[in-house]
């Protein structure tokens, strides 16, 4: 986004507002009582974790898909390739999605795009878990697909928002993992529910969870976007006063929405073709994001068909993931102390440039492919069913690396237009992880399990170095950037 509909940090909002009060008494100013930064850090990490658990069951419901895919091929007498595009068609919604919710955030607020956001990502399943036909379930998976994306691209806003970038580790740490515990905490929940029940249940149950977080939205998450907060501190100020001369800057924004939402459209792919850093760290974020979904695919091939496990069983293995996701959580704290002190953060006054964040993303570099590497000559027969579950947990811990860091270093190096950072990353990661589970099979068929995954760690390994590069040249590189915060 550019022009008035920028998400600006709010430490930039104050000294904007503070220089112009002296040329117009009339312009709304943000005061500390007004700052969602000033909240207490009880009701902030309230908010984080609400939006972290909304995010998570929308990514939740793009891997659940993989579990009904035999029942639905059954229900609606089509093959099995057909009933793929159900995970496929829903992480398209979650990749087009935030090109239109991301200007709507930054003219109505956070909190009214989260909330009809999801409550038509509610009312939409309901055609999903009682569809007549195989056309009515794919359009309405890819329409929630797309209500759901406001969880991927404006809920990194409102972290943003809430914590300055000295303390926005923690926050942005638990928020990123959400929407990749969901796709591995999909299969656990969808393997129990469709070895017992019918196939439409794995949707029934979805239903009232996400009846469940859209009561959190509305009751525990407030308005945090500090433009909006003004514009209803204008509002106010204007009734209380009965002077209709107060504003805020957005009464006097320039243009209309749909400039700012084509403007939308084309700022993230500007981003990608004219800023390689930007395009090179998305494309690893994308090949991560396309491996874990093709992972739907290809772990019933490496347990089912070589192992012998039934439906339940194969939800299981992906224990290994979330082990390993949940592990690297953990050493969070280590990050936050560690890092910045063997920087020399002091010198940065508290505050240490992006590329420090991409330290983390060094060590998941490494341990992905790994983990994939291990993974991929653990699928003999002849090797204990355990070996390739123990070898996809450092997999998980580096894919958690590699996206806190990722997306923490967009945020911060790209903090004048962060919504159209993450929106350009979230777009490229949702096609490529629509497309993997499309040819998964193909590829498995082809290669075997040891070739496929031992080509897919070969890919992460060619992508390993950019860490490394840019966490050397990446001040270099913003100081050239027109989009990147010098």
């Amino acid at each position: 986004m550019s022009g008035s509909f920028t998400s600006q940090p709010n430490d930039a909002t104050v000294t904007e507002t503070d220089v112009s009060i002296e040329d117009d008494p009339h312009l709304v100013v943000l005061e500390p009582d007004d700052n969602p930064q000033n909240m207490s850090s009880f009701r902030r990490w309230l908010a984080v974790i609400v939006i972290s658990s909304a995010s998570l069951c929308v990514t939740c419901a793009s891997s659940i898909a993989a579990f009904t895919e035999q029942g639905a091929a059954q229900t609606f007498r089509v093959s099995h390739e057909v009933t793929v595009l159900g995970i496929s068609l829903f992480v398209s919604g979650l990749g087009t999605g935030p090109l239109l919710v991301g200007p709507l955030s930054e003219v109505y607020g956070r909190n009214v795009v989260y909330r009809i956001s999801y409550a038509l990502f509610f009312i939409f399943t309901f055609p999903v878990a009682f569809a007549p036909n195989i056309a009515v379930f794919l359009i309405f998976r890819l329409i929630t697909g797309f209500c759901g994306s406001a969880f991927l691209s404006v809920a990194g806003g409102s972290v943003s928002d809430m914590f300055p970038n000295s303390s926005i580790a923690n926050p942005m740490a638990v928020y990123t993992i959400s929407p990749f515990i969901g796709p591995v905490a999909g299969p656990l929940i969808a393997g129990f529910i469709n070895q017992h029940l019918y196939w439409e249940w794995t949707y029934r149950v979805q239903l009232c969870w996400i009846f469940a977080e859209f009561l959190m939205l509305a009751i525990f998450v407030p308005e945090t976007y500090v433009p909006v907060i003004l514009k209803k501190k204008a509002r106010r100020l204007r009734k209380s006063t009965a002077d209709p001369k107060f504003y805020a800057p957005l009464d006097r924004r320039e243009g209309t929405l749909a400039s700012a939402i084509l403007v939308s459209c084309y700022r993230p792919f500007q981003l990608l073709l004219f800023d390689r850093m930007a395009l090179l760290l998305d494309s690893w974020n994308a090949l991560l994001l396309g491996i874990l979904y093709l992972a739907f695919q290809a772990y019933p091939i490496i347990f089912e068909d070589v192992h012998g496990f039934n439906m339940q069983m194969t939800g299981l293995t992906f224990i290994g993931i979330g082990l390993g996701m949940l592990s690297a959580i953990s050493t969070q704290p280590f990050w936050n102390r560690r890092v910045p002190f063997s920087l020399g953060a002091a010198k940065f006054d508290g505050d240490p440039p992006p590329e420090t964040r991409l330290i983390m993303g060094q060590v998941g570099a490494i341990l992905v492919p790994i983990g994939l590497f291990c993974l991929a000559f653990t699928t003999y027969p002849q090797v204990h069913w355990i070996a390739p579950i123990i070898a996809s947990v450092p997999f998980g811990s580096g894919v958690y690396f590699v996206f806190t860091s990722t997306f923490t270093y967009l945020v911060t190096a790209y903090r004048p237009i962060a919504a159209s950072a993450m929106a350009s990353n979230s777009a490229l990661r949702s096609a490529f992880a629509a497309a993997f589970p499309l040819f998964a099979g193909a590829m498995y068929d082809r290669l075997g399990t040891v070739g496929a995954t031992a080509l897919l760690a070969g890919l992460t390994t060619i992508m390993a170095p950019l860490p490394f590069v840019f966490y050397r040249i990446g001040a270099r590189l913003r100081k050239n950037s027109p989009f990147a915060a010098h």
